[in-house]
């Protein structure tokens, strides 16, 4: 954890030099916050340099866990020196929803902040997306710890893709795919018309699968500029496609990545729900504006890319908006709240439950009508030409019932704080999906700020569940954890 601080202080030491480029006016107050951030890691390495370096699986979810909260903790840093963000509530809210890649935001003013600051937003994300613990593992080994036990806890979705028998080396490449993807949207973005300060933080925060932009009102912004958003859509599906098959493309073998169960699905539910929305958005919104309305290209256009941006940000929990969705029909607002049930590929850098896990549970309960005709036959669920062992079945299955029962619980508490029936149960799926966005008074248009402190600080926790996959966390307050081995 200690490493990690060093990490995140060397991370605020580039927000210092974008700081200093820019001449905001708040370079030292960044500089001093890396600095802090640094010599606190450092102090934690020494005190600590003479303990067995042995990480078991119970050392990686602790490591896991109580990394991402100092993490978030040091990364207040920034906001509470410059005083952008005075309170350590609102403080410790935008640095959680950065690291977790949610993307939600108290902030009601953007545009107006240092660019030191809006750098620093985008990083958290950027930081965040692939995991600062894979990250870590690829550094671990020079301290003579393994990595394996934190890769379990931290990677994504039922199971862990390895590319190449070395952890570390695993990390590697995944590192190097998502450093490659954040320079190619760099470029395309600035070649189709966007800063270079817009562009890099927009790159960080889509690769990322996070959310926050340098514009009060986000992608739309650039709602003249069909190419951006174009653009912006298509790393937003990479970025929610599982990282091993980008390497699997990478290295030629294209095939797997068209064979793989999960990625078919994901694309093919991307274009019928984008079709769906297309649709009633023209029919409903545009159709009911006259009586006589005959089809204009620009007008399907638009329509059929805000339903794509639309619908590619909320499965793939990124969070970017280019319209309300809420205002477009009842039927869309509660199209677009199932797909934050959804989520992008195991693997990926998204939130949400994944589509690998939908796909399992569908194919199980499809299965359980041949079992009841046939009880002593024994049918495994297939994947990909694989059975699927009845152990990770049974985890799929209770990590969902788990999800939706922190989902009410979750709507629930939000609605106890005082917020209506629509923003509790919106907000309780964005943050526990890792989406950003909700309905309500927390509609793509609006910010998290009017939620009280303690639903504030709820919302944190249901976005470190939703990060880090719901077991990592509560098995921490489970008391047989805690027992002697």
């Amino acid at each position: 954890m200690g490493l990690l601080l060093v990490c995140n202080g060397g991370f605020m030491l580039l927000a210092t030099l974008m700081s200093f480029f820019y001449e905001d006016g708040i370079t030292f107050q960044l500089f001093l916050a890396g600095l802090v951030t640094i010599i606190a890691g450092a102090l934690f390495m020494l005190t600590t340099k003479d303990h067995k370096k042995e990480i078991k699986k119970r050392e990686g979810y602790i490591v896991v866990t109580f990394g991402w909260i100092f993490m978030s903790l040091s990364g207040t840093f920034p906001y509470l020196f410059t005083k952008t963000i005075p309170k350590f509530t609102n403080a410790f809210f935008e640095t959680m929803s950065g690291y977790t890649t949610t993307g939600a935001t108290i902030l009601e003013k953007i545009e107006g902040l240092p660019e030191g600051i809006l750098f620093w937003r985008s990083m958290t994300h950027w930081i965040g997306g692939m995991g600062i613990i894979v990250l870590a593992i690829a550094i671990l080994p020079l301290l003579g710890i393994g990595g394996m036990q934190l890769f379990a806890a931290e990677a994504p979705g039922p199971s862990a893709d390895k590319l190449h028998p070395r952890i570390t080396d695993t990390a590697k490449r995944l590192w190097l795919i998502y450093v490659g993807y954040t320079v190619a949207e760099t470029i395309l973005l600035q070649v189709a018309g966007m800063s270079f300060f817009d562009a890099i933080n927009h790159a960080l925060c889509t690769l990322s699968t996070g959310g926050f932009s340098t514009k009060d009102a986000s992608i739309a912004h650039w709602n003249g500029d069909p190419i951006i958003q174009y653009i912006i859509i298509f790393f937003m599906f990479l970025a929610g496609t599982n990282f091993v098959l980008s390497y699997f493309a990478f290295k030629g073998k294209v095939q797997k990545v068209f064979r793989d169960e999960e990625f078919r699905v994901y694309a093919i539910l991307t274009i019928i729900f984008t079709i769906i929305a297309t649709v009633i958005i023209y029919a409903q919104v545009n159709v009911e504006q006259s009586d006589y309305h005959p089809m204009v290209w620009g007008e399907l256009e638009s329509d059929f890319r805000h339903s794509l941006f639309s619908v590619v940000a909320v499965i793939t929990t990124t969070g970017f908006v280019t319209a309300d969705f809420t205002s477009w029909t009842t039927f869309l607002t509660i199209f677009f709240f199932g797909l934050m049930f959804l989520g992008g590929s195991a693997g990926s850098t998204s939130g949400g439950v994944k589509v690998v896990r939908h796909l399992l549970m569908i194919k199980n309960g499809l299965l359980e009508f041949k079992r009841t005709l046939h009880p002593r036959a024994i049918i495994p669920v297939r994947y990909n030409n694989r059975s699927v062992s009845e152990h990770i079945v049974y985890n799929i299955l209770g990590f969902f019932i788990l999800y939706m029962l922190l989902f009410i619980i979750g709507a629930l508490v939000l609605g106890f704080v005082g917020l209506d029936f629509e923003s509790a149960i919106g907000g309780a799926a964005s943050s526990l999906g890792n989406v950003g966005p909700a309905l309500g008074d927390l509609n793509p248009l609006e910010n998290y700020n009017s939620i009280p402190s303690v639903g504030k600080w709820w919302c944190t926790f249901l976005m470190l569940l939703g990060r880090l996959e719901l077991f990592t966390v509560l098995i921490l307050i489970t008391p047989f954890f805690w027992r002697n081995r």
